[in-house]
């Protein structure tokens, strides 16, 4: 007990900053039982950079964006996989583990953008514009995915289009990311009208207000907000570029235009560094939490399956964005 005990004052100790005293009490029995749990069943916890500080920095494994997660997923060697993240990433897990039992905390854990499309939108969409590609979001279903030529993420969305060497594409489902991409490329881009719920609610207006109260703030958009957020911004980038960003730059004072658990997971490892915090929450990251993953790991609950002949599928299209460099 005294080890346990010596573990989570140490984790503690990690995210003080972020998690108030009083709440910690809370988390530090789930923790350790997490940690335990992890051992006994060879599991590992891949978190998403929207996590709250307690999952993200105290029992999680391998953290990053949708990108690196990917590839990440593609490397590990336990047998089960806990996604503390929303479906859709764990259908991606599976895909690239079949092999493996992948759990998710909390079936609930939907994603907007990967409810605004089906399978059947992506082949009237090839019947409309017979041979052009079809460049697909990771955000998506994996029934979407294997109706699709090749994945992107935020992280790689330009270097997978510009890949494809052709002057016109389909991405779908985020139309402002696809519209932000276009911008970078030059490539002509038919898009889908689907929006990230989170980033879609920042406008210009919510720059120009932060910019005036905060003097010399720096602002890191993601590139899933409207065109309008990020041609106001000072860096557009996937949520591992601006961590990257604030790692390499250090400003004195920045604002994540993104989901609020981000600006909590990177200011641990910058408490030099202000951050101001204009953030707006995702409620399907949010429906993940200790006790889920608790409970996934004793009950082997929710365990995510794809159907074998759609994996197969699906995975050729993701193998071939890691494939992109």
């Amino acid at each position: 007990m005294l080890v346990e005990q010596t573990r989570a004052e140490a984790l503690y100790e990690r995210v003080r900053t972020v998690i108030p005293p009083l709440e910690w009490p809370a988390f530090a029995d789930d923790i350790e039982a997490i940690l335990e749990l992890k051992r006994a069943r060879n599991a590992v916890i891949l978190a998403h950079n929207y996590q709250t500080p307690e999952i993200f920095h105290c029992v999680s494994d391998i953290v990053g964006d949708s990108l690196s997660l990917a590839r990440e997923a593609m490397e590990v060697e336990a047998d089960t996989i806990v996604l503390a993240g929303v479906h859709f990433m764990a259908e991606t897990a599976k895909l690239l583990n079949p092999g493996k039992t992948v759990l998710i905390p909390d079936e609930r854990a939907g994603c907007s953008l990967a409810e605004s499309i089906t399978a059947n939108d992506v082949r009237a969409l090839r019947e409309r514009y017979p041979g052009v590609p079809v460049v697909t979001y990771v955000n998506t279903s994996a029934a979407v995915k294997a109706e699709s030529d090749i994945c992107c993420t935020s992280g790689n969305a330009r270097a997978v289009i510009e890949s494809l060497g052709v002057p016109r594409v389909i991405m779908i489902p985020d139309e402002f990311l696809a519209q932000n991409v276009a911008r970078e490329t030059g490539v002509e881009i038919i898009t889908w009208k689907g929006h990230c719920e989170v980033h879609e609610l920042f406008d210009r207006a919510d720059i120009a207000e932060l910019r005036e109260a905060y003097p010399g703030v720096t602002v890191l958009a993601h590139p899933e907000c409207p065109p309008e957020v990020v041609e106001v911004s000072d860096f557009a980038g996937s949520t591992a570029a601006m961590s990257a960003y604030v790692s390499e730059r250090k400003p004195a004072r920045v604002a994540l235009i993104t989901e609020c658990s981000m600006s909590d997971n990177v200011a641990v490892d910058h408490p030099d560094v202000e951050f101001v915090r204009p953030c707006n929450l995702c409620p399907h990251m949010k429906r993940i939490t200790l006790a889920g993953i608790r409970k996934a790991l004793e009950e082997n609950r929710y365990e995510v399956t794809v159907a074998p002949e759609l994996a197969v599928r699906a995975r050729r299209a993701v193998e071939r964005m890691l494939a992109v460099r």
